[in-house]
């Protein structure tokens, strides 16, 4: 294995550990109410986007309506996401957080904005620009 091997290795354990860290404490928040990861994925984009539609949301998060029906069903039976039909086109539902999803919702992510918050002013702004650079470029397509 050649050095640059070894430090793509570590930059991959580096990731993986940096995203636990990172959802553990929402994790533990969401295992209270038996809920996972994929809904505070969806708590989060629906409150980032008020009364977002569903067919949006299926692309934000890149699922298929059969994944999101469950979870997003489990939200909505927990009184922490509305569903309403479009003004114009009733075949459109639209979500919006319940004022109780946005407590939860703030809970969950205020955990992740600390710790960013705490991370990047330890490590400074440049640090914290190169980081976002690296994060950016990973979302992009591969060619």
């Amino acid at each position: 294995m050649s050095a640059n091997d070894e430090q793509l290795r570590e930059a991959i354990e580096l990731f993986y550990f940096a995203y636990r860290a990172f959802t553990g404490g929402p994790d533990g928040i969401l295992a209270v109410r038996r809920l996972g990861r994929v809904h505070h994925r969806i708590l989060y984009f629906v409150g980032r986007n008020p009364r977002l539609a569903v067919q949006d949301l299926l692309g934000i998060l890149a699922v298929s309506k059969q994944a999101l029906n469950a979870p997003l069903r489990r939200l909505q039976a927990q009184g922490l996401i509305a569903a309403q039909a479009d003004e114009r086109d009733r075949r459109i539902k639209r979500l919006s957080l319940t004022p109780a999803g946005r407590r939860l919702e703030a809970q969950l992510t205020g955990t992740q904005m600390r710790r960013l918050a705490a991370v990047f002013a330890a490590q400074g702004e440049r640090s914290e620009a190169a980081w976002r650079s690296v994060m950016r470029a990973m979302t992009r397509p591969r060619k």
